[in-house]
């Protein structure tokens, strides 16, 4: 305690107030009154530099004049973007939070540009930090629920939940430490899942290296919580960067990764492998042919692969139908997804991935599983001579008749001498396989060819055989090689008469392969437009609310007496017409690729704007305009007209409105598309007199489920799956509560209740919506309710209507995955809360036992069809 005898010291004088400083103060004066008046005259970059100085100046006015600074922060960083001036716009970013430290909406307000110009990394931890500031805050958590996918990917959750997986990882880990491996490299370290393995299995030193900063931080997070901290060297580089000793102490003698995707080398494992002889050692390379590097697991992989026919492969790659919404689609040309077997691009991956077991009608082999590669990754020699490998070539028969729509490929991956893992289609695997679409008939045999160019696996369907001929597929499809020249890999050519025999069957396939100019016409389309092209009952369905729309706005006009006003329009078949009716205006803002204007011009006395952008697709739809007669001025590229996306559903004129909008509702991945109720406010405000947006109705169906596999892909289930390791709560950061690209009608669950509609977004009519709604459901079984799935019947008008849950649908459907599984019993009633916050969805449910359904919104029982 104090000396009681020290004389006590002289009392601190109060503080006194500190004085005015009138010209300080003349100066904040003068400059708030500058901000404000910039503001108003939208001079943002000089209202942002005013407010800088009033608030350093007196920082007691930041209450006062937090709102106005955000708005001019916020307006002044978007012109800075479009001026391209992404330094100064982050410098503007820096100086407000200097300001602002802890205001959650600046700080996600960055975070959002920081994403769109690729910094997901930071990006997300912007979203964090005001989602820590602000939990309710739900511009912020659905932009990190939108960043967290891409951070961490969804095959994390079920790589850590497959025990199998990780339990035969340990073991052979265990057995390479035991013979003498004692210092360990983890390439693409993920959780860290694998050096933990190492290190309990007795490992002296464990290296680990991981590229990505989200999982190099987790892994840090992860490590220290299970005791390891300072016993493994996590480094935040890429393993091709490594350096002994700069980065690494000494060599090691053991390898250890995971970095294969579905087609086996699309994660780079080659190329770190060949690296590894720089940083490893051989002299634990006991049971493999001597080497320049230490031992590797897995030590190899056999690529196994099968021909399929698949429907659902063939509609998301390939045209299937001749005719969409009454278009014929001849003139379109060539067709096809960016994935080809037979593409010459090295830069881009030649597969797909796709779980054979849950692709909706399943799948018929056409041919027995053959091998197409063995690889010992261990052998330096060999991986540095695969790109320059030959090219193989194998002739399969086929066992089965129809069509070839993929070639369908997996891997057993050889941990050691002992112990594999098998990513087949028959496997319970949290891998996928991997897909090559192919385009052709099978005869009695297929010819594959097989080849590494640029370190991936590539196999190209070449040619079939039949009857003892053989057709390659090169051939019929290019009119312009010489009819005697050799095939590209020096093969036979058929018989002329033979080549057109397989090109007319080919032919049958409905995709056009011989254009009006006797060329090669090829456009790509991405895979989801591909299968939207191929959605034959949506396409209908616009067809005739079009035409309604269209038939009504005309009877409507001759009653006003306005059937007289003309404009001149042009046939570029017979040249100029005689004037004809003013025509009605119609905007398709479509994402991507889209006939729907075409269809629309198609009705007569009809300007349509398209969206499209792309040059390429311009132009195919240009072909199809001609090729059904529709006239060139009866389609017009509207983006091509506009200045920003802010202009996109202006007027067509001064004097015009919009007869019809159509927008694009639901995204492919089966959530509702983001300002989707923005954009509908606004093109209301453009439609003429009775005039429509299309749709004028979404209504969201649901049901409950209970499914252990979306739990799996949603979240790691505890210590058991990743052998006790604590790894859950900190993965677990990020999962999403919507589960997105689902196929509800092959999805693992079982079903505690009827469909019932949930929520209704109506584009027509403001006063109709809102943005919560309880619904009560029925369980009709006992279970756990672990998510509610849900999809969209989408309104075209009262009578016209399309689901996004159909055979036909090129719409995936999601999921929201309760936080905790909720027990039913059989005839309780469950409440469900279903809320919409700028285009995110989310569910709260409670059991409600006794309760009665009265009184409730709409909970009517609806049938979905798969």
């Amino acid at each position: 305690m104090p000396n009681a005898s020290t004389r006590p010291k002289r009392g601190r004088r109060n503080r006194r107030t500190p004085r005015e400083d009138p010209a300080r103060n003349e100066l904040v004066s003068r400059s708030l009154e500058s901000a404000q008046q910039c503001l108003f005259n939208q001079d943002y970059g000089t209202a942002f530099v005013h407010y800088l100085l009033v608030l350093n100046l007196a920082p007691v006015l930041k209450d006062f004049a937090k709102e106005s600074f955000r708005f001019t922060l916020f307006k002044w960083a978007d012109e800075l973007d479009s001026l391209g001036r992404i330094q100064d716009l982050f410098d503007c970013y820096e100086q407000a939070l200097e300001l602002f430290p802890t205001d959650e909406v600046i700080i996600n307000s960055m975070g959002e540009h920081l994403f769109r110009m690729g910094f997901r990394d930071e990006a997300a931890g912007h979203f964090h930090k005001a989602l820590k500031l602000k939990p309710d805050f739900p511009e912020a958590k659905e932009n990190f629920y939108r960043v967290a996918n891409w951070l961490v990917e969804r095959w994390h959750f079920l790589m850590l939940n497959d025990r199998r997986r990780n339990q035969k990882y340990q073991q052979a880990i265990q057995k390479a430490v035991d013979s003498g491996c004692s210092t360990v490299l983890d390439i693409g370290t993920g959780t860290g899942i694998l050096s933990m393995c190492a290190k309990k299995a007795g490992a002296a030193e464990v290296t680990a290296c991981e590229l990505s900063k989200t999982m190099y931080e987790l892994a840090c997070e992860v490590v220290t919580a299970n005791g390891m901290n300072g016993r493994i060297k996590i480094l935040h580089m890429k393993s091709l960067e490594m350096e002994v000793p700069k980065d690494i102490a000494r060599r090691v003698s053991l390898v250890v990764t995971e970095t294969v995707d579905a087609g086996l080398f699309g994660e780079g494992i080659i190329e770190s492998l060949i690296h590894r002889t720089d940083i490893s050692c051989p002299h634990c390379n006991k049971y493999k042919p001597p080497s320049q590097s230490g031992r590797v697991i897995p030590a190899g992989a056999t690529v196994f692969g099968m021909a399929v026919q698949c429907l659902e492969v063939r509609r998301h790659h390939r045209l299937c139908v001749s005719e969409v919404g009454g278009l014929v689609m001849a003139a379109a040309g060539e067709l096809h997804s960016p994935v080809s077997c037979g593409s010459e691009d090295d830069s881009t991956e030649p597969y797909t991935t796709e779980r054979l077991s849950r692709l909706p009608g399943g799948y018929t082999p056409l041919t027995k599983p053959f091998k197409a590669l063995d690889i010992d990754f261990n052998n330096v020699q060999e991986l540095e001579g695969l790109c320059s490998r030959e090219v193989s070539r194998l002739h399969l028969p086929v066992t089965g008749e129809g069509l070839l729509d993929a070639l369908a490929v997996w891997f057993q991956l050889h941990l050691d001498q002992e112990s594999s893992l098998s990513t087949g289609p028959e496997e319970d695997t949290c891998w996928e396989q991997a897909i090559y679409p192919v385009q052709t008939l099978a005869g009695d045999e297929l010819i594959v060819e097989i080849s590494c160019r640029d370190a991936y696996l590539r196999l190209c369907s070449v040619a079939v055989a039949r009857d003892g001929r053989e057709f390659r597929l090169d051939d019929c499809l290019d009119p312009e090689r010489p009819r005697n020249s050799p095939g590209p890999s020096g093969g036979p050519k058929p018989s002329p008469n033979a080549e057109a025999e397989l090109c007319s069957a080919l032919a049958c396939l409905g995709t056009d392969r011989s254009p009006s100019n006797g060329l090669r016409d090829y456009t790509m389309l991405e895979c989801a437009e591909m299968a939207l092209l191929n959605n034959q009952p949506y396409h209908d369905s616009f067809r005739m609310a079009m035409a309604k729309l269209i038939s009504n706005l005309k009877g409507a006009r001759s009653a006003r007496g306005q059937g007289l006003e003309v404009t001149p329009v042009a046939d570029p078949a017979v040249g100029p017409m005689d004037p004809g009716p003013d025509p009605f205006y119609v905007l398709d803002v479509s994402e991507g690729f889209s006939v729907l204007s075409l269809m629309a011009a198609g009705q007569g006395q009809v300007k349509a704007y398209s969206s499209v952008e792309k040059p390429h697709h311009q132009a195919v739809l240009r072909r199809l305009a001609r090729a059904n007669g529709i006239p060139e001025e009866a389609l017009e590229f509207w983006l091509n007209q506009v200045e920003d996306e802010q202009s996109v559903l202006q007027r067509p004129s001064r004097e015009k409105l919009w007869s019809a909008i159509i927008l694009d509702c639901v995204e492919t991945c089966g959530l509702v598309r983001q300002k989707l109720m923005e954009k509908a406010t606004l093109a209301r405000c453009l439609l003429e007199d009775g005039g429509q947006v299309f749709p004028e109705r979404i209504v969201l169906y649901g049901m409950l489920v209970e499914s252990d596999t979306l739990l799996q892909e949603s979240a790691v289930q505890g210590r058991e799956p990743t052998l006790g390791f604590n790894i859950a709560p900190f993965i677990n950061q990020f999962t999403v509560p919507v589960h997105v690209f689902l196929d509800l009608s092959t999805l693992q669950c079982r079903h505690l209740s009827d469909s019932v509609e949930l929520f209704v977004l109506d584009l027509m009519n403001t006063n109709a919506n809102y943005t919560d709604r309880d619904v009560k459901v029925q369980a009709s079984a006992s279970g756990r309710v672990t998510a509610v799935p849900f999809w969209y019947q989408i309104h075209l008008d009262e009578e016209i209507s399309v689901s996004t849950f159909s055979r036909e649908s090129h719409w995936k459907q999601a999921a929201v995955v309760l936080h905790q599984p909720l027990v039913v019993r059989r005839g309780d009633w469950v409440q469900l809360t279903v809320t919409l916050r700028k285009s995110s969805i989310s569910v709260a449910a409670r059991v409600e036992k006794e309760a009665e359904p009265t009184g409730t919104p709409a909970a009517r029982s609806v049938g979905g069809s798969s």
